[in-house]
């Protein structure tokens, strides 16, 4: 009897409406919730993968800066609310070619606020053969002054030269190119050191120097200088000669004419607005590389006629690096250990009837240049010695 009361139970449940329901029930519940489940998986991780691309992916349209993905570390740091925060000493290590290093240094300075208290810099970018050999001086220029100026190197990419960590100069050094002299590398590796310092928002002026220039003023004198002027220092001028006029190629035309057509110093100081316009030309630049070559020489051409094409009304049309050019010949006159003077340095610095913001001037307290160039490495000691007292360098 107890065999055939079990059959009987369970008959009856099967039998039972309410249970046979409820299990269906649960079952359909079950399917539905792993449904539900693995869709919802599947979607987070879509959208997790598209938030990645759109952040990260260098062909983003985003108006804000993108981070800079592909440095090794950044130069650069996004808050949490987006905006850049700038490193005071960020390593300038990055794997970009040219064309993305451009990119990103002309979307950077597109920021319209400051996430925090602005302390303007001011950029220092050497574009030099190896060494500098002349960087004791500079080491007393900059000392005592951190925080004010950024430092950018540009060497050849063969140069192993060692750098004490405790030097300004010290890690410094951009991803370079070989550059040579006369050839479209040269403007290359000047836009290379542009886009670097575009990087650091903080920095608002941008001056070119090599490995032969010194200061003719303290920081302090230069740093003031610079950031209380709107202009820029980029000498741009009409030469009628055979080295000016004389190297326009007529297959320039119509993009650029002969009476857009500059000639001038590569050794500039430029402010933002006119670094990025450097930096993102797309324009003028392939036209110059193209049509430009020997005996036009593109680094004597190029920025100045840019400049004067697009943005003549934010230049001062000189420049404030001194070059010695009264001797005869296609090079500027070297400075050895036999010319350094007070005498000598005086005359550099202000001159005779200066001319300072258009206004002729006879005042030896007007500044003429802020920056030499051509001083041989054996001008070191003497120039040492002098700067304390004439330049008020900190010893």
């Amino acid at each position: 009897m107890g065999k055939e009361q079990q059959q009987s139970q369970q008959f009856a449940k099967l039998m039972n409406p309410h249970l046979h329901f409820s299990h269906i029930f649960r079952f359909v519940f079950f399917v539905i919730g792993l449904s539900l489940g693995i869709t919802i998986s599947l979607n987070f991780k879509s959208f997790t993968i598209n938030l990645q691309e759109i952040l990260f992916s260098p062909s983003s349209q985003s108006t804000q800066p993108p981070m800079l993905h592909q440095l090794s570390q950044p130069l650069v740091q996004l808050t949490a609310h987006g905006r850049l925060v700038s490193d005071s000493q960020p390593s300038l290590l990055h794997n970009m070619d040219d064309n993305e290093l451009f990119r990103q240094a002309s979307l950077v300075p597109r920021i319209n606020e400051f996430p925090h208290e602005h302390v303007p810099k001011v950029a220092f970018m050497f574009l030099t053969k190896g060494p500098i050999p002349l960087s004791p001086l500079w080491e007393m220029f900059f000392k005592g002054h951190e925080g004010l100026y950024t430092i950018y190197i540009h060497t050849p990419p063969s140069y192993n030269g060692v750098v004490p960590e405790d030097s300004v100069f010290y890690g410094r050094r951009i991803p370079s190119k070989l550059v040579d002299l006369g050839q479209p590398t040269m403007i290359d590796a000047e836009r290379r050191l542009l886009a670097s310092a575009l990087l650091d928002y903080s920095n608002e002026r941008f001056v070119l120097l090599s490995e032969s220039c010194i200061p003719l003023f303290n920081f302090p004198t230069v740093s003031n200088y610079l950031l209380s002027v709107n202009l820029s220092f980029v000498a741009s001028y009409d030469d009628l000669s055979n080295v000016g006029r004389g190297r326009y190629n007529l297959k320039m035309w119509p993009t650029i004419s002969i009476f857009d057509w500059r000639k001038g110093s590569q050794w500039l100081e430029v402010n933002r607005k006119l670094a990025i316009e450097i930096v993102s030309d797309n324009k003028y630049y392939p036209i110059f590389h193209e049509h430009c070559n020997p005996p036009c020489y593109m680094d004597e051409h190029y920025i100045p006629t840019l400049v004067h094409v697009c943005c003549s009304a934010q230049n001062s049309n000189k420049t404030i690096t001194w070059v010695d050019w009264s001797k005869s010949g296609p090079h500027a006159g070297k400075f050895g250990k036999q010319a350094i003077s007070v005498e000598f340095l005086n005359q550099i610095r202000y001159g005779i009837n200066s001319t300072e913001n258009g206004n002729s001037s006879s005042s030896s307290t007007c500044i003429r240049f802020l920056f030499g160039r051509k001083f041989m490495p054996d001008t070191l000691r003497s120039l040492l010695q002098i700067a304390p007292v004439l330049l008020g360098f900190k010893s």
